[in-house]
């Protein structure tokens, strides 16, 4: 499952916060801190969380994680 939910992170608060949550509710992910990798993938902005084919930006990542575990 960690290839399905892909955490895109610079290592700030909002970042460390989903990463925190993730690791609490013991849900497994990948993580990249590789910011040309980011962009060449479109995204602008961390944290975003990857789940499948869909990007979630905090508020909506930090719902799923809620919601679904």
């Amino acid at each position: 499952m960690a290839d399905d939910i892909i955490l895109y992170s610079m290592g700030c608060p909002k970042c460390k916060i989903l990463e925190q949550k993730l690791k609490a509710k013991n849900i497994s992910y990948k993580t990249i801190t590789d910011k040309d990798e980011m962009l060449k993938n479109g995204l602008t902005e961390v944290p975003i969380l990857k789940i499948k084919d869909k990007l979630l930006g905090f508020f909506e990542a930090n719902n799923w994680i809620n919601k679904n575990r």
